[in-house]
């Protein structure tokens, strides 16, 4: 009598384990299947309304190469000949490398009529320091802002970047609106 008490246990939990295995399979199979078909799928994206260029975001990120970079909002831009996301502040008005914020050179000045130039940002150069939107805040109007680029973005359940912000400024948006837009910026990546 005792040989059958010890196997209906283990057939007990045996079953148990396998129902809970059962379960969670169904369950995962389940949620993942509504998140494509029907249930809206979120992707983690920096408010520039609540970004305050801490520069963690080229530090926190999980990828080798953070998943944030620089980009023009190009409608707000003065097309300044003192850029202050290009220049240092308090630097001469030189287009000498020394002079340059960016410490990737990720940012292209371009002549385009006296006094006006275009900055060009290269996304592959851009680290995401925040060094030029902090610079273009603080003494332009803001038109460069952070953004996380999804091709980039692994969209891990618990954004690491995300954690270490000490503004809040990262969070979960519909994946059909994935860019917070000050102003309006011209990009092939936009979308």
């Amino acid at each position: 009598m005792k040989k059958d008490k010890v196997s209906s246990r283990r057939d007990f939990i045996n079953k148990g384990v396998r129902l809970t295995l059962g379960l969670t399979v169904v369950g995962t199979g389940a949620m993942a299947l509504s998140r494509r078909s029907g249930g809206e799928e979120y992707v983690w994206q920096i408010d520039p309304f609540k970004c305050t260029q801490c520069g963690r975001c080229a530090t926190e990120c999980v990828m080798a190469e953070s998943a944030v970079k620089c980009v023009h909002a190009y409608d707000l831009c003065g097309y300044c000949d003192l850029c202050g996301g290009y220049f240092k502040p308090g630097a001469k008005l030189q287009t000498g490398a020394e002079n340059q914020l960016c410490p990737t050179a990720a940012i292209q000045r371009k002549f385009i009529e006296e006094p006006y130039f275009e900055y060009i940002i290269d996304e592959e150069l851009c680290i995401g320091c925040a060094k030029c939107v902090k610079g273009c805040s603080a003494f332009g109007n803001g038109s460069l802002i952070l953004q996380i680029r999804h091709d980039r973005c692994k969209n891990c359940n618990q954004c690491a970047i995300a954690t270490a912000c000490p503004s809040n400024a990262i969070s979960r948006v519909a994946a059909n609106k994935p860019y917070i837009i000050k102003g309006h910026f011209t990009n092939e990546k936009e979308g």
